[in-house]
């Protein structure tokens, strides 16, 4: 015999059988598509290349990049951004590249390439700041929303990304110097 407390528990199985079969879940709903402004993850990779800034023994990964957002004509930079930059600050890259500075971090700041730019608009680079031992390091990543005309084709993304070397590591031999005032 069924005591009272366990009636309603009953009924509600009764009741859940009369409804009939449950409902076909539905196809899962499609991935939305990954906020490439805040990292890389799940946007289309361009490039990741770390440089040796040298031993610099009593300064840390913060005090090199505020060396260079603080006195950013380090930066192969023409325009209106050879002083101090902030976040939200639009410059144009040497050859007439327009980005616009997307964050500046405790070891690290960020550029988003605007229209104009010669590989499209939506390239966001990451300049981060490490130390291990006393040496440090720059690492520079870029990845895009999607690919573009040009990043989307091997000979023209190959071409950017030794053109894209050869610049950051121009940076990076100006910094290994420079960190020295920071």
């Amino acid at each position: 015999m069924l005591g009272s407390a366990s009636v309603p528990v009953v009924l509600a199985l009764c009741a859940g059988l009369l409804a009939g079969p449950s409902p076909v879940p539905e196809s899962p709903a499609p991935k939305a598509p990954a906020d490439c402004r805040v990292g890389p993850a799940g946007c289309y990779d361009l490039y990741t290349y770390g440089y040796s800034l040298g031993l610099h023994p009593f300064t840390g990964p913060h005090q090199v990049r505020r060396q260079l957002t603080d006195h950013f004509w380090l930066f192969p930079v023409s325009g209106g951004c050879a002083g101090r930059i902030r976040a939200g600050a639009r410059c144009e890259l040497l050859g007439g590249n327009p980005v616009e500075v997307e964050y500046i971090g405790n070891d690290f700041f960020q550029i988003n390439s605007l229209p104009g730019h010669q590989l499209g608009a939506g390239m966001h680079i990451r300049f981060a700041f490490s130390r291990t031992l006393g040496f440090h390091t720059l690492t520079v990543r870029a990845w895009q929303d999607r690919p573009t005309d040009c990043t989307g084709k091997a000979f023209c993304n190959t071409a950017n990304s030794a053109f894209a070397w050869a610049t950051w590591r121009v940076l990076a031999q100006t910094l290994r110097f420079s960190a020295y005032a920071a």
